[in-house]
């Protein structure tokens, strides 16, 4: 006589991601620690700036010729303005979608492309396995930003761009999670009950097995929006960014030669880009305790 699996046992049993968000316990996992509350409420706050922008702003980002190097809450001019006179505010508002593009489309290219290759290695092993682990593993061992920045300034600069290159070198660190989380389930019962019932591989890895993975997808998701993030600033910071849009690494660029006389034009993009990272490594350290009550952790 055959028993039923016990919801106790890891990770080939434990409930798929959207079950996991119906608990009744997940949103309060979620939201106990007040940081990650903050943490929520500043990446909502961000999103709603960045749809809103062209209102939110109240001025043009790129256009100057106003008072130069006017100090914070000068009139009409909340955050002050640089040395073109260019708004603080409205360049801080317009940067953040360049942030969140970036970080949010590469981190989607880079999970897709992470589940694609964990997948397969985990569920068809061998010969397979061995090729796209190997193909993993010396992708990570380049250095992300000295890669992302030779590409860059290679073969010139663009959102799109940098969007391809991050994603290029984001993806092997979730393909090993999802490989090894595909390999403990392929046995598992209700995978063998699907190949009894007669579903094929690509319905059994989709239907079956991927629901069961996808806690440290969205985890490690949210952690690559971060990386992504501060890679875009950095290359911008160098002055590898599109010189047409406004970005928080390009103000704080801008902004080196004014430390001492101006000291807002580096502080408040400097302090957009640390508050965004950081609200997306708490928000990911609270997707990791919230779809893993009992503590089990896959970083």
């Amino acid at each position: 006589m055959t028993s039923s699996p016990s919801p106790s046992l890891p990770l080939a049993n434990e409930p798929a991601v959207g079950t996991a968000f119906q608990r009744a316990g997940f949103w309060r996992r979620l939201l106990r620690r007040p940081g990650s509350r903050l943490a929520l409420a500043w990446l909502v706050l961000l999103l709603a700036t960045a749809i809103l922008a062209p209102w939110v702003g109240r001025a043009d980002p790129l256009s100057g010729g106003g008072d130069a190097l006017l100090p914070p809450f000068s009139a009409g001019h909340w955050l002050g303005t640089d040395d073109l006179g260019r708004d603080i505010w409205a360049r801080v508002v317009h940067g953040s979608r360049i942030s969140l593009i970036v970080g949010v489309a590469s981190a989607l290219l880079a999970v897709a492309a992470g589940v694609v290759v964990g997948a397969l290695a985990g569920y068809f092993g061998g010969l397979l396995d061995a090729v796209l682990m190997r193909t993993a593993e010396f992708f990570q061992t380049l250095p992300r930003f000295v890669v992302a920045l030779i590409v860059i300034a290679l073969y010139g600069t663009s959102v799109a761009k940098m969007v391809m290159v991050i994603a290029a070198l984001s993806w092997p660190q979730l393909a090993r999670v999802v490989r090894a989380s595909v390999a403990s389930l392929r046995q598992s019962q209700f995978v063998e009950a699907a190949r009894v019932a007669g579903m094929d591989h690509g319905g059994i890895i989709l239907r079956e097995i991927l629901p069961n993975v996808a806690a440290p997808i969205i985890v490690l998701g949210s952690l690559d929006i971060a990386m992504a993030i501060l890679i875009e600033a950095s290359l911008s910071f160098f002055g590898l960014g599109d010189p047409n849009l406004v970005s928080w690494g390009t103000m704080l660029n801008e902004a080196q030669q004014y430390l001492r006389d101006a000291w807002w034009m580096s502080v408040f993009p400097g302090m957009a880009i640390a508050l965004t990272v950081l609200g997306f490594n708490l928000m990911g350290d609270a997707l990791n305790d919230a779809l893993h009550p009992r503590g089990e952790s896959f970083r």
